[in-house]
């Protein structure tokens, strides 16, 4: 297997099975990652993502990313969203020892993020085509990241590699929309001053990936660069399917 490709995305799809559109019990949600953890593309799955309400009903072997509202649970890794400074201070308080992924909207809240020394979080899609961010308001967030050395992770609706029009829901008939493309979200994490095209590109043509990187058009990114991008840029993201994203890249032949 192409060492790019595992490097790119060891770890990388942190699992959200209860959350939409897929919206699995916790029980049903704990049978498909113990399922994936003992699967053959177990190198690629990252946390079990878990509201605070539901905690307690999840393994304590499981590596858990907990999505939080009010308290800090005592886990390892925490979601939580903040809509101003100050609410930013009260989280960073409370963190502790933990690591905290900020949900913002406001990206001025970046550099109080990076004063905190918390990481950040963008949501990328959702079940309708208004939930999806503008690919403008994606290339601000990734560069300000960048810009500020602010590690995220990146939430719903990157169910595929490339950008693609798909089915929002798994409903039957559901409304198909416009979804961003996990690694053109990489990409252009990894090559920021391109990041408008790279998140605009929905040839699948124009990647590709080699012994030594991962290329876009004629633009290459090293294996030892995807290692860094993805400790110190782009983290991981969450999706309620860990089938589709690994079902989309093996029909593109790279698994």
């Amino acid at each position: 297997m192409n060492q790019a490709l595992v490097v790119l995305l060891e770890s990388l799809i942190d699992y959200a099975g209860m959350y939409p559109p897929a919206a699995l019990t916790v029980d049903q949600a704990v049978a498909n990652y113990t399922s994936y953890r003992r699967g053959k593309h177990m190198w690629a799955l990252g946390r079990f993502v878990v509201p605070a309400a539901q905690l307690a009903a999840v393994p304590r072997g499981f590596p858990v990313t907990v999505v939080a509202t009010d308290e800090m649970p005592d886990t390892e890794v925490i979601e939580i969203k903040a809509g101003n400074a100050d609410a930013i201070e009260r989280i960073a308080r409370a963190r502790g020892n933990r690591t905290v992924y900020v949900e913002v909207v406001n990206l001025a809240l970046l550099a109080t993020i990076k004063a905190y020394r918390l990481r950040a979080k963008i949501r990328t899609g959702g079940t309708t085509a208004e939930a999806f961010p503008s690919v403008d308001s994606v290339v601000a967030f990734i560069r300000g990241c960048v810009e500020l050395g602010v590690p995220f992770k990146a939430t719903a609706g990157l169910h595929h590699p490339i950008r693609c029009v798909a089915a929002l829901t798994y409903d039957a008939g559901a409304a198909e929309g416009t979804m961003h493309g996990f690694l053109n979200l990489f990409m252009a994490s990894a090559l920021p001053e391109h990041a408008e095209k790279i998140l605009l590109e929905d040839n699948v043509r124009a990647f590709a990936f080699d012994d030594g990187g991962f290329w876009w058009r004629d633009l290459r990114v090293p294996t030892e660069e995807i290692a860094r991008v993805r400790q110190d840029v782009f983290v991981s993201f969450g999706s309620c399917s860990f089938e589709e994203p690994i079902a989309d890249l093996k029909e593109l032949g790279w698994l």
